[in-house]
């Protein structure tokens, strides 16, 4: 479209002059040939292998048509306000170089462009210097945005690439989890119980598992999928999939989302020492037994389930340690989720053994309400 009106302009001053022109046949056949390149050259850009050639061949012909005016226009090309057969054309190569090569390529196309048309003319004028001027600050001005707009369209591609990348990455989390890893913990569990030869059989497939989950949550397709452990995702927050892992061991299985669920420090490190205080309680009274760990993120919240296959907690006995001055469960798990304006609720049985529901609500990392 650029081409188009600029063409237009040259036409139409060219045409003014034209019966003062020594060879104005000539004039209309330089003018035909920038017509024609007019027309055919957004058809040839479109196949960005030949950009290059193309931009220099247009300023080629920019150039040979202000060298071919004192032939073309005779005693007419010494008047400084005449204008040269390109007229305002030659900003076309000019913007072309800029998109092609950024300011750089903007910058010089204008210089060699303007350096020409001045030479053309015996005495340059003023306006002439002005127009060159304008020419070269034109060529900066349209490299610098299309730098932008490169560097814009680049950024975008990256982050559909990684939103990408993290959606499969949650896929394919979620269908390990829901699959491969839950069978490896059970054959884990069910091998330590049978003992004998199952128990080597459940050493390897807890090996597997901790090998499998860390894979899961490391790397997919070549990207990392979740902060290094202990570091914070964004300031002032932890990741507590990353500080809930450190407590996977033989009799403990850990299961988080393959992504970082952060939380401001202090809400972590209280979260996660409810936990600790949580499978604690399961190693002194439940000997022998299995552990897991639950890790939800709800978007407005987190939600963490700690559970055994122990015996249970016989009714009452929680009552009778409050009344006795023990406040270990009701301090170290229900009084910090309090704190932290969430809830702890325990289920326990004989038969399905214990398992605490910790829910905290993500707060701001000053602490003082939800985050947005």
């Amino acid at each position: 479209m650029a081409r188009s009106v600029l063409l237009g302009y040259a036409v139409v001053v060219n045409a003014l002059h034209v019966q003062d022109y020594r060879h104005p046949l000539a004039a209309g056949a330089v003018l035909g040939v920038l017509a024609t390149w007019t027309l055919v050259a957004p058809r040839l850009y479109r196949v960005a292998a030949r950009r290059p050639r193309l931009v220099v061949t247009e300023l080629a012909l920019a150039v040979a048509a202000l060298l071919l005016t004192p032939w073309v226009q005779g005693a007419t090309a010494a008047d400084p306000d005449a204008p040269t057969l390109a007229s305002f054309w030659i900003a076309a190569p000019v913007l072309a170089c800029a998109v092609q090569w950024a300011w750089r390529g903007g910058l010089a196309s204008a210089l060699v462009v303007g350096g020409v048309d001045l030479s053309v003319h015996a005495v340059p004028s003023g306006s002439g210097t002005g127009y060159v001027f304008l020419l070269v600050l034109t060529g900066l001005v349209a490299g610098y945005a299309a730098a932008l707009v490169r560097a814009g369209t680049r950024e975008r591609t990256e982050a559909a690439a990684v939103q990408a990348a993290a959606a499969e990455r949650e896929r394919l989390a979620r269908a390990v989890h829901d699959g491969v890893l839950q069978s490896l913990a059970y054959v884990q569990r069910r091998g330590a119980e049978i003992g004998g030869p199952a128990a080597e059989l459940a050493e390897l497939a807890r090996d597997q598992e901790e090998a499998l989950r860390g894979l899961v949550q490391d790397h997919v397709d070549g990207s990392v999928s979740r902060a290094a452990p202990g570091a914070p995702p964004t300031a002032g927050t932890r990741d507590v999939a990353a500080m809930l892992h450190r407590h996977t061991g033989r009799a403990v299985s850990v299961a988080t989302p393959a992504s970082p669920v952060p939380l401001p420090g202090a809400d972590a490190e209280e979260l996660v020492a409810a936990v600790a205080a949580a499978l604690d309680n399961t190693a002194r009274h439940a000997g022998g037994a299995s552990a897991y760990v639950l890790l939800e993120d709800t978007g407005d919240g987190v939600v963490v389930s700690v559970g055994d296959d122990g015996p249970g907690i016989p009714a009452g006995r929680l009552d009778e340690a409050a009344a006795a001055g023990r406040m270990g469960v009701t301090g170290s798990i229900v009084g910090r989720l309090a704190a932290l304006g969430g809830t702890a609720e325990l289920t326990t049985s004989t038969s399905t053994g214990t398992e605490w529901e910790l829910r905290v609500p993500r707060r701001t990392v000053a602490g003082r309400g939800r985050a947005p």
